[in-house]
């Protein structure tokens, strides 16, 4: 494929290709698992702790890296390399970093406690989840509030995270037809993937809960709750003890 970088000799679950004339993609494998994650991750702290000039910043998805760059300054850079794109550079210098992968990074773990009021208002779609899979709104509940949670992405919305490691008992298809707008804090299911909307926006996925912190914290540096590689505990709570969250978050 024209503009792909398959790098198979060096580290065989990889391959890069661009993303317009300022930014690449390094695909470092496929589906939802904490090993790709881990790989990401390391990859994402090793460009940091060795930027290149010209470097902006790292995007993480699940199955891949984003990684965006100045093409002028990285154009300039390194004079002997000047008959060299700017992606063919960056490419280059990524291929090093990818041979250190298999070494074993340090990561800072971290756990956020999310509470969710599950039900009622605040989960319209609760019951439907019970229903489709013939289980209980209380098995429900403590099914997804004992998972093994880890934050794999933050997208769609400034702060929202794409949960993964949410029990298949529970998965639940999208709604065929989307809300124009659900509220903030609300606590979703879409297929295997559990999240929370930090923002009042149109979604289309089964809402069991809400959450009365903000994820959203543009006054603050880095203005979001969460961060991928965060582990996630959620918490049922009583209305009263949401009301008392929302009191104090004021």
């Amino acid at each position: 494929m024209k503009g792909t970088v398959n790098m198979t000799k060096l580290y065989r679950e990889a391959a890069i290709r661009p993303l317009g004339d300022s930014a690449l993609i390094v695909q470092l494998g496929e589906g939802m698992s904490p090993a790709i994650h881990n790989k990401i991750r390391s990859l994402s702290i090793l460009i940091q702790a060795h930027a290149f000039e010209g470097f902006v910043e790292c995007v993480p998805a699940y199955q891949n890296l984003t990684v965006y760059y100045d093409p002028y300054i990285v154009h300039i850079s390194n004079q002997e390399d000047r008959r060299l794109t700017p992606f063919q550079k960056v490419s280059a210098y990524l291929n090093d970093l990818l041979l250190q992968l298999d070494k074993k990074t340090s990561f800072e773990e971290r756990t956020v406690t999310i509470p969710v009021l599950y039900g009622g208002e605040c989960g319209p779609d609760l019951e439907y989840v019970a229903n489709y899979h013939d289980l209980s709104v209380e098995e429900v509940i403590q099914i997804h509030s004992e998972g093994d949670y880890l934050v794999y992405m933050i997208g769609f919305a400034p702060g929202f995270p794409f949960i993964g490691g949410m029990d298949g008992q529970i998965a639940t298809p999208r709604k065929e037809t989307p809300r124009l707008a659900i509220d903030p804090g609300s606590v979703g299911i879409a297929g295997k993937q559990t999240g929370v909307y930090p923002l009042e926006t149109p979604g289309g996925w089964q809402i069991i809960g809400r959450t009365p912190i903000h994820l959203f914290l543009p006054e603050q540096s880095p203005p979001t709750l969460l961060q991928s590689g965060d582990k996630i505990q959620f918490e049922p709570i009583s209305p009263e003890e949401y009301a008392h969250y929302r009191e104090a978050e004021k």
